[in-house]
Parts: C-alpha cells; structure tokens; sequence
C-alpha cells in the first residue's frame, strides 16, 4: 500500500477524506478493495461488525445492527483515506462518491448474496429513491458529491471512476442517473 490520500492544499484537487457511498449492493466494496493498494481503504461495515461497542442493537429481522455513528466517530478519530460503507457520508468528509444502480439490478445482486426478498426489495426501492444521494448532497453539498452509475460497470471501471473522483479528474455530478421509473 503507498499509503494514505496526499495531502490537500490550495494547488491540489485531491481531499484527505473521500466517502465511497451508496445502497448495499451497489458495488462499495469490491470496487474499493481494487484501491487499496493506493489509498488507505477503511472497510466501516466490517469495524462496526467485529465490535459491538460502535452498535447499538442487533436487529435480527433483518440481520443487520444499528450502528452508532459518535462512538464511529471516535473511533475512526483523525483518520484520513477512502472510507467504504452505505454510512460513509454521514461522516466528516470532503468528498463523496456515490455509487449508483439500477434498482432491478441491485435486487437481483442482494438476493444473489442472500439477503432475504424483503430487504432486496425494500434497498431497490431506496435507490430508486434516491434516499443515500439525497442525504449525501444534504450533509456535504453539490459541489462535493461525485455520483457513479454501476448498473453495467465491471468492478476495475467503478474503481477506476472513483480514482477520478478523488484525482479530480471527474467533474462533481448529482441527480445525473435516475431510476425514478422503477417505481
């Protein structure tokens, strides 16, 4: 690994602190897995998992537990790199990038993994929503929210999008993909 994210200043586009967000399924992990070797890549599901003291509560229905985003905070203290979860953005960060998939799509990968139908169906719905975009733009602006479609990406064309977003080589982009018809 080469280390963390260089630091910014007035000459350099590139930020100290880049959330990779999106719906569960949308592709966070694996194309973030692809960077590590150029940026330091914080896997947040996988912290709050293996210690109960970043959650709350365990909500078996549907296998999932409510994190809890101060003691994350915290946790993760003064970090900086690429931060990987469907959470990412609820944190201080300067850029986001959200992955984006077509909800038909993103059901089918989630019930392709397990997940049960219910909880497929209620993240497409999510997506097309717009739900994590919306918070996204809310919390950190337009002008910091780089929105990626990977409905027919493979996972080395995601990474290499999400490179642009962080190099600044992608211009910011919100609102450009709409699944508002699968509703």
């Amino acid at each position: 690994m080469s280390g963390e994210i260089p630091d910014s200043d007035a000459a350099s586009p590139i930020p100290d602190r880049v959330a990779v967000t999106g719906t569960p399924g949308t592709g966070k992990s694996t194309a973030t897995e692809l960077l590590e070797d150029e940026y330091d890549v914080i896997h947040l599901n996988d912290l709050i998992t293996g210690d109960a003291s970043l959650w709350t509560e365990r909500d078996d229905e549907r296998d999932t537990v409510v994190a809890d985003l101060d003691a994350v905070a915290d946790r993760l203290g003064d970090w900086s790199g690429v931060l990987d979860s469907h959470l990412a953005h609820r944190f201080d960060v300067d850029r986001v990038v959200v992955l984006r998939c077509h909800p038909e799509t993103l059901e089918r990968r989630l019930r392709e993994r397990g997940e049960p139908d219910a909880k497929a169906r209620e993240n497409a719905e999510s997506e097309a929503l717009d739900v994590i975009l919306s918070e996204a733009v809310a919390e950190h602006g337009l002008e910091n929210v780089y929105e990626i479609d990977t409905t027919d990406a493979d996972p080395a064309a995601v990474a290499d999008a999400i490179r642009d977003g962080i190099t600044g080589d992608r211009e910011p982009s919100a609102g450009d993909v709409d699944f508002t018809e699968y509703l």
